[in-house]
């Protein structure tokens, strides 16, 4: 491949995450699909509609991914999340974090994205705090005490530490076969759950559910099949191009909202180049604002009071810290990661549900005290 053709088939790859990442922005910001909101709906008002939006995405997800790891269209042991390490308790305290901190700030890494677009000053500064807690926790201060504290806990296993791997290898069966019948059976469980839901079945809720799982796997499809070279003509090594981490990834909001950052600021830096991750914050903010000028719901909006300065701030950091620690988000772990089946998203998942319900307590508590 001719240097011409690699930077063709780059610029190739970015666009289509970027078209993908303005087509999430766009669908979240019109039908209001955000994760803080499904727990929150749960939570304070027993409604379970957007949380069998999300259920119905992660299920579309999972299947997708299945199917494109069984066709041989994407290598699912080389992918971002693919591991014999279960990082359980970075996962775990991670995740309370980053969900004690999204109720916190009004919203998760791309409910923040979101809001941007839509004219939301407040998440401009939650975006920023949680993109510079986010570097920090990935190279700076915190990210010392990432390594020395909950990283050094580990469980290792002979094998990718997914579910299908680990029942693969205890019943001696073939991995890929096995990915394909979890994949299918959990998440058609999920997709089944959800659409039995009380007039569930409505233009908004489908749009949601299914939409944000197909960009899931339309980015697998263009990170870990469009965008893998076999032997890159520079280093002749194996590599994914436009990526971060070098695998195969897809949607993820933390970290990107971090690398974007260090792209604006250190953008004479030739070293500094756009990838996926970058292109999808973007892609995010400028759907959402297509999406809130079509329904005429842009609108400014600031703090209404300095607890609410302190609260999206302290929100944020919880977010940048927790979100890397966990190694993904609502969106990095809560589907793109839970498609995989890996059992370090399953415990970022549940622990960024958990913090979050703890948050909804803490704040139904000070309502409580300044009555």
């Amino acid at each position: 491949m001719q240097v011409s053709e690699l930077n063709a088939l780059t610029t190739q790859i970015l666009a289509a995450a970027f078209l993908l990442s303005l087509a999430f922005g766009f669908i979240t910001q019109r039908t209001h699909f955000c994760t803080m909101g499904a727990i929150g709906d749960v939570v304070n008002m027993g409604d379970w509609t957007r949380m069998r939006q999300w259920g119905l995405a992660i299920g579309v997800a999972m299947i997708g991914f299945a199917v494109l790891a069984y066709t041989g269209l994407i290598d699912a042991s080389k992918t971002i999340h693919a591991s014999n390490r279960w990082f359980w308790l970075s996962a775990t305290v991670g995740g309370a974090l980053f969900g004690f901190g999204m109720v916190l700030a009004s919203g998760c890494g791309n409910k923040t994205l979101v809001r941007v677009g839509s004219g939301n000053l407040k998440s401009l500064i939650v975006m920023l705090v949680l993109g510079l807690s986010a570097f920090a926790t990935l190279k700076g201060i915190t990210a010392v005490l990432r390594v020395e504290t909950v990283d050094l806990v580990v469980v290792d296993f002979p094998t990718v530490a997914n579910l299908p791997h680990l029942f693969a290898a205890a019943l001696s069966l073939n991995p890929v076969l096995v990915s394909l019948v979890m994949g299918v059976l959990i998440g058609g469980g999920l997709v089944v759950w959800a659409l039995m839901g009380p007039e569930f079945c409505q233009v908004d809720n489908l749009l949601s559910g299914l939409g944000i799982g197909a960009i899931i796997v339309a980015m697998w499809w263009v990170s870990g099949h469009l965008g893998y070279l076999a032997e890159h003509p520079e280093t002749l090594s194996e590599t994914f191009l436009a990526t971060n981490s070098g695998r195969a990834e897809a949607l993820s909001f933390v970290a990107p909202v971090a690398y974007t950052l260090d792209l604006l600021m250190f953008f004479s830096d030739k070293s500094k180049v756009l990838t996926m991750g970058i292109v999808s914050v973007l892609g995010v903010i400028l759907g959402s604002t297509i999406s809130a000028l079509v329904t005429r719901s842009f609108r400014w909006e600031g703090f209404g009071s300095t607890e609410d300065v302190g609260n999206h701030l302290v929100g944020a950091v919880l977010m940048g810290v927790g979100g890397v620690t966990a190694m993904g988000c609502t969106v990095g772990q809560g589907l793109t990661g839970i498609s995989t089946l890996g059992l370090t998203s399953f415990v970022a998942l549940f622990s960024i549900i958990a913090g979050a319900v703890a948050a909804f307590k803490y704040q139904v508590w000070r309502i409580e005290q300044m009555a």
